[in-house]
């Protein structure tokens, strides 16, 4: 009986191979053993952060699920090939060398899938998902990444050879072979199979769901779970969604009406209070300060690379800049890319589900960092080292408040290195110093400039003899010191400069080195350095603890510089709050999240909620009971930031709209503040 159960499976495979489609099961044995390699090189290489429990085969288990939905998808080609293709086909010695061919193709396909994923879990902790969608549509610059960062010739050379040895392991155990002897079929049962298999394949693909995967404990468990082809399409699927199909929501006017409460805390008043718009008036008593503002955004600067001991001596420019300057030890990133951070810093919004507004359409004339300062009176630009078009950049900035200067917009001569994704940081800078000069010397009015790096990213290389680390193989460290080198040359020849007292350098990050962690949205890993720096002794130093994120940081900017203004900002101004009030928005392209007095919602698609407590001493999570208006808040955030630029309302104001909110405003003020003078006249 043992030996009959043995061979039974073997028997009722041999059988069903001895058809024309049986060719399709074959493809299905190989898709999912490779399925299931491509998990348990996953799951090695994650070892030390996965959770060795229960929910580890739970992973495995729905991992299998969406490797059958994946495998359905890719197998229709061949069943539509297996259907069309002549009866005697593979008869024919070319017929066989073309089968051998495919097969061995895609082998090679599977394998450096399994590369593949292999480098995008280091980079991100996870499977393919909407970054590596993002990625695709910059063919040029991830493929010019990944030649400049991976030796590909030997690593193709490699997988070329393990696809040959496999394909021919796999020929000997006689499997294909059994199929290709049976694989002569007449037309009308041949069509009849195959439009068989073509309705039983396409139906398993739409009804199997990635949303059908429950939360896990440990976020790393959760991603095991997933197969990394099923979860690039269902990004690309999904890559824009719609807060109100997809997320909790509230009535309009609620959301609304919370968000008014929740700005003026910062001390603003309303312009518009019976609108759905957040139209406010900052006022500050005193003359403003109109100094040039250079805000140096850096590729993937986590808070970590400055203070953890492990990456100690990575900054000692910045670390020296500490004791001179303002720095915020509870900054956080609205996102884990490079646009959701300009976002943030120029928007002063949460990040909206799917793409960020940065590469949006009908994303021109909004209220921007830019379009003040240029209401103010000031030059803007909008430097970077790579070039503009990669994530929409330059149409972006182009058409909300900024010139542009990019790698194509300079000579070639003032590149003196560069990788795919830019020039070096000291010749980004060098252009950054070319630009402040012009500016001082011929318009004479003051400048704000957003400097973007981009030296701080694979393939980490930079000119030699800059620091004591190799180009390259020193990886992220080498990129970090580098960034930090140039930062120091930088400000040491602005140092030399007449505008340079009447500066403020602001060193800010785009987002963290790495954006995975144990939790949905790991609040370590969006964590990045703000520091200030005023050499004119404008701007006061020291260390501020107050939790704020990088929606805050423009309203907090322009309050230091005492600045009265009409603003659309969601962020506060976080010197004019109370501290307890402090928070930080953090999300990713589908999990928004919102963290105040410890409160941490997280909103989901399919408007799901999760809760925990932080602890920003400790900085450890717990989970916790969904809380109701610690959520009512968070929906309000998300649920008002979309509602405003889906219906046109978070548009910059014209001149004259910006002239006549500045009266309105003053007068506001002035009738508040006789108000509170004659409540406190009768109480006395």
């Amino acid at each position: 009986m043992t030996h009959h159960f043995n061979i039974l499976p073997l028997k009722q495979l041999t059988a069903s191979l001895q058809k024309r489609h049986g060719g399709v099961l074959l493809f299905f044995l190989v898709f999912l053993g490779f399925a299931f390699a491509t998990r348990v090189a996953l799951l090695l290489k994650a070892a030390p952060v996965v959770s060795w429990d229960l929910s580890l085969p739970a992973a495995f288990g729905w991992g299998i699920l969406y490797d059958i939905g994946a495998a359905c998808w890719f197998s229709l080609p061949l069943i539509v090939l297996l259907t069309i293709l002549p009866e005697r086909f593979f008869e024919r010695r070319w017929g066989r060398l073309a089968t051998h061919l495919v097969a061995f193709s895609l082998t090679f396909i599977l394998l450096f899938t399994l590369a593949a994923e292999w480098v995008f879990w280091d980079e991100f902790g996870v499977r393919f998902n909407f970054i590596a969608v993002d990625y695709l549509v910059y063919t040029h610059e991830v493929i010019d990444n990944i030649i400049e960062s991976y030796p590909m010739p030997l690593l193709l050379s490699f997988i070329g050879v393990l696809s040959l040895a496999f394909h021919i392991i796999f020929w000997k155990t006689g499997l294909p072979g059994r199929w290709l002897s049976a694989a002569s079929q007449k037309s009308g049962p041949r069509y009849r199979t195959g439009i068989a298999w073509c309705m039983g394949v396409v139906f398993a693909g739409l009804i199997i769901n990635q949303n059908w995967l429950p939360d896990f404990a440990n976020n790393y468990n959760r991603e095991l779970g997933k197969n990394g082809i099923w979860s690039f399409f269902a990004a690309f699927r999904n890559n824009e969604l719609e807060y109100k199909h997809f997320f909790p929501t509230i009535p309009d006017d609620q959301a609304f009406q919370r968000m008014k409460t929740e700005v003026e805390e910062d001390g603003s008043v309303l312009l518009r209070p019976e609108a759905r718009d957040m139209l406010r008036f900052y006022s500050h008593e005193g003359p403003e300060l109109k100094p040039n503002v250079i805000q140096i955004t850096v590729e993937s600067l986590s808070y970590e690379f400055l203070y953890k001991r492990k990456y100690q001596n990575l900054t000692p420019n910045l670390s020296a800049l500490e004791s001179k300057s303002l720095v915020f030890d509870n900054f956080y990133a609205t996102g884990t890319r490079t646009d959701r951070g300009m976002e943030a810093l120029t928007l002063s919004l949460p990040p909206t589900p799917g793409r960020s507004l940065v590469k949006r359409p009908h994303n021109e004339g909004l209220f921007t960092l830019g379009s003040l300062f240029r209401a103010k009176g000031y030059d803007t630009a909008f430097i970077y080292s790579g070039y503009g078009y990669f994530d929409n950049m330059n149409h972006f900035f182009g058409n909300n408040g900024y010139r542009v200067i990019d790698r194509s917009s300079v000579n070639r001569n003032d590149i003196t290195f560069a990788n795919v994704w830019g020039a070096c940081d000291e010749d980004l800078y060098r252009w950054t110093l070319r630009e402040a000069d012009r500016m001082y010397k011929s318009k004479n009015k003051p400048f704000h400039f957003f400097v973007m790096t981009t030296s701080n990213h694979r393939p980490f290389t930079f000119p030699d003899g800059r620091i004591d680390l190799p180009s390259k193989s020193s990886g992220r460290r080498g990129g970090v010191k580098y960034s930090d080198y140039a930062i120091g040359q930088f400000l040491r020849e602005a140092a030399k400069k007449p505008w340079f007292k009447n500066t403020i350098f602001v060193i800010v990050a785009d987002h963290c080195a790495s954006s995975a962690g144990k939790t949905e949205l790991p609040v370590d890993r969006y964590h990045i350095p703000l520091i200030i720096y005023a050499p004119g002794g404008q701007l006061p130093t020291g260390h501020v603890q107050m939790v704020a994120s990088q929606m805050d940081f423009a309203p907090t900017l322009l309050g230091l510089l005492n600045w009265s203004y009409p603003s659309r900002f969601l962020g506060h101004d976080i010197f004019s709050i109370d501290p307890q009030e402090g928070h930080a928005i953090i999300g990713n392209y589908q999990e928004l999240g919102h963290i105040e007095e410890g409160k941490f919602a997280i909103l989901k698609p399919l408007r799901k909620t999760v809760s925990y407590r932080y602890d920003f001493i400790a900085r450890s999570i717990t989970t916790a009971a969904n809380e109701k208006d610690s959520l009512k808040e968070t929906i309000s955030y998300y649920q008002v930031a979309s509602y405003l630029y889906k219906h046109g309302l978070y548009r910059a104001l014209t001149p004259l709209e910006f002239d006549k909110y500045m009266e309105q405003g003053r007068s506001l003020i002035k009738r508040k503040f006789l108000s509170l003078n004659n409540k406190l006249h009768t109480m006395l």
